[in-house]
């Protein structure tokens, strides 16, 4: 078995000025001839966009300099095989296709689209060495020249269209450039481009439904919140302009206005108004981020945010979880639809793997224990004490912590669980 080596940071903020403009064009156009890997390479239409807003075009750019054209070098996709950056059925799909006729290069990508597609996605970023990113990035920019389609398939394929080895999807793709850019957010690469850079990416990706799911996994409006904190004043408006848009346009989609509320961004919005911009675009922002979010307040009830966070199956420690009030006040709703909520939330103790989740599921459920007059039999005819139990062994601290809160007053009683507690 061939090992890989460890993956290092991607070089995508070094890169961003040497995205053709062809490329962007093609990849942002979803009825186009290349609709089918428009989400696969989508990293290329999100740094062309990067281009555009933080206005980082760069005379180094391959496509604008007079020199000779990237196609034109020798590239040693053996010796990249023999260190195990690309596969050796990469190496034979890139020998056929390499410094080959144009007609005989449609061929291939009308028999095996998805998979060139595939080798040219893993070799962006697998290699890093500056040569082969641009030759790679102009083959790709001659595919969208000649209009080349690929035969749509759901999945690309690790080799051969034919190949019955393991099938990576578009959502993979997708999944695992979301989690790359968020711990761009938290751990930049690029002192000054690498936020910039994930900031725009993620404002184009965000369109996606799958996109926004990996997002809320990655607690990605926790990221973005700090971006435009009065403590960030290093932050460029251009970032917070771009922040604040992205926050507008996620603020009906699914949970994240709960979120929103939840982290305190209302007050937050506040004061950024009371700063004095001179951006009258992001003033009129800020403005419809501050009404939605009111909006977003009337509309959701403390308990229907609380479903919505169980429903989605990632747990926080958002104030209601720890609020009396809110317990007492929606006690008797865990009851609907033959205790729906409660369900799920002891699913979660099986299928999560998120401590911080495992930890808040724990705490929830000896809440219910506590405010719901049959809560101990009902947690216990529903069988969740064996799960309980079985976290109580947990690496996390926090997880062991919850747990043995929850068992003792499944033992116990609240009242002198919470006596052991003090």
């Amino acid at each position: 078995m061939s090992i890989r080596s460890p993956t290092p940071p991607s070089p995508w903020p070094h890169l961003t000025p040497k995205i053709s403009p062809r490329i962007a064009m093609a990849l942002s156009n979803p009825k186009g001839p290349l609709s089918r890997i428009r989400l696969s390479l989508s990293r290329f239409r999100s740094v062309a966009t990067i281009n555009r807003l933080l206005s980082l075009d760069s005379p180094k750019c391959p496509w604008t300099r007079p020199s000779s054209p990237p196609t034109r070098r020798d590239i040693p996709w053996e010796t990249y095989m023999t260190t195990k950056l690309i596969t050796g059925t990469g190496l034979q799909l890139l020998r056929r296709y390499d410094k080959k006729p144009e007609n005989y290069k449609a061929q291939l990508l009308d028999d095996d689209g998805p998979a060139y597609v595939r080798v040219f996605v893993s070799i962006l970023r697998d290699i890093f060495k500056e040569e082969t990113v641009e030759y790679v990035l102009a083959l790709i920019d001659e595919m969208l020249a000649g209009n080349g389609r690929p035969k749509p398939h759901g999945a690309i394929a690790n080799g051969a269209s034919n190949s019955k080895k393991e099938i990576t999807t578009i959502n993979d793709v997708l999944k695992g450039l979301v989690e790359w850019l968020c711990t761009q957010l938290k751990n930049p690469s690029h002192p000054s481009r690498g936020i910039p850079t994930a900031i725009n990416c993620l404002a184009t990706l965000l369109k996606e439904p799958v996109v926004r799911s990996s997002f809320v996994q990655a607690d990605g409006v926790k990221l973005l919140i700090p971006l435009i904190s009065p403590a960030s004043t290093q932050q460029s408006i251009q970032v917070v302009r771009v922040v604040i848009l992205t926050l507008k346009n996620l603020l009906h989609k699914g949970t994240f206005g709960a979120q929103m509320v939840d982290l305190g961004l209302p007050q937050l919005v506040q004061n950024l108004k009371a700063q004095a911009w001179s951006d009258e675009d992001l003033l009129e922002s800020l403005n419809q981020l501050e009404e939605g979010m009111k909006d977003n307040i009337k509309k959701l009830s403390s308990f229907d945010k609380y479903k919505q966070e169980v429903l989605l199956g990632h747990l926080d420690w958002s104030p209601m979880h720890k609020d009396p009030i809110f317990w007492r006040d929606n006690i008797t709703s865990f009851e609907e639809h033959d205790f729906q909520i409660l369900r799920v939330l002891i699913t979660i103790l099986d299928t999560s793997s998120d401590p911080r989740t495992l930890a808040v599921a724990c705490y929830d459920l000896s809440q219910f224990i506590q405010y719901h007059p049959a809560g101990r039999i009902i947690v216990t005819d529903l069988k969740a004490k064996e799960r309980v139990m079985k976290l109580m062994n947990h690496e996390n601290a926090e997880v062991t912590k919850n747990a043995l809160l929850c068992i003792q007053r499944l033992f116990l009683g609240a009242k002198y669980a919470s006596f052991l507690q003090a």
